[in-house]
């Protein structure tokens, strides 16, 4: 696909966008989700050939095809594999119709004004050189809001914005999430804020161009709306937060617009020790009950 291509896909295409982004932080986690113990690899190395297996395995399934999954955020250590016949795997994703992203935050810092920043990219140009040269479309960063606080969460989305405006200057399109966390007493406060702030900083999108936003589930539906609907956004997508498959569908068909970005809620019941057939069909239960949610509002 073209650069154009991949944008019309991401801007009019049915479908989600699989989170298959899980970093060193959660790797564990997310392999032992899959069936895969720790005691079944040996340092950071083993670690991730086992989770580029689970990924190279959902990748290569009959079930993982444009027809639903327009998109797919990729670890750096995903974008620079390659499939089992070494072809990259940005270039697979995109032979199967999926726009592929590149995860380019580096973690976060420690809670302060109620948020969670992210820490400091001095390599982000040369990462999203890199991400260009290997035919991704986009990026994905990830910042936290943990309560209704005014100031963390305006420095929050300003942050985003910050690094967004960067990336829009290397020739690729920034993915901004600053996830509210289902955990906050004063979630439906927070996304308030954070609506009002991310409208603010939209202000600051180049004429012509567009950045998406990946935002929780609201506690309100359609509280982003205007942001769906907003000329310089391409795409508003939701994570999946710590729902259920089952609840972050019926969460995401409430609000128009929005298309799933899950990843936990995408994976959730695979398993290592599954064979192909078993495997292929769990994920593409998945893929389908995802896809339904996500194109229910518009109906």
């Amino acid at each position: 696909m073209t650069f154009e291509e991949m944008r019309q896909t991401i801007a009019d295409g049915d479908g989600f966008i699989a989170a298959l982004d899980q970093s060193g932080g959660s790797t564990p986690k997310a392999l032992a989700g899959y069936g895969v113990s720790e005691d079944e690899y040996s340092g950071d190395e083993e670690m991730f050939a086992k989770i580029h297996e689970m990924r190279c395995r959902i990748v290569e399934s009959s079930a993982f095809t444009g027809e639903k999954v327009i998109g797919a955020i990729l670890f750096e250590k995903t974008m620079e594999g390659c499939n089992p016949d070494g072809i990259s795997i940005p270039e697979r994703l995109s032979g199967k119709g999926i726009v592929p992203f590149l995860k380019v935050d580096k973690g976060m810092h420690d809670t302060e004004n109620g948020v969670q920043l992210m820490k400091p990219m001095p390599e982000l140009d040369a990462n999203c050189a890199r991400a260009k040269e290997l035919g991704v479309f986009g990026t994905k960063m990830r910042s936290v809001v943990h309560e209704a606080n005014d100031e963390g969460i305006a420095a929050n989305v300003a942050q985003q914005m910050d690094f967004g405006l960067q990336i829009l200057g290397n020739g690729l399109v920034p993915m901004l999430e600053p996830e509210v966390s289902l955990k906050s007493e004063t979630r439906g406060e927070a996304e308030a804020l954070l609506l009002k702030h991310a409208l603010d900083q939209m202000e600051r999108v180049p004429d012509g161009q567009q950045v998406m936003w990946k935002l929780t589930l609201p506690v309100q539906p359609d509280t982003y709306k205007a942001l769906v609907d907003h000329p310089k956004v391409l795409r508003v997508v939701a994570l999946s937060g710590g729902y259920s498959r089952e609840e972050a569908c019926a969460e995401l068909a409430k609000n128009s617009g929005m298309v799933a970005s899950f990843s936990r809620a995408l994976l959730e019941e695979l398993r290592a020790q599954m064979d192909e057939q078993t495997f292929d069909r769990a994920l593409e239960t998945a893929i389908d009950t995802i896809y339904c949610a996500s194109i229910a509002p518009d109906r």
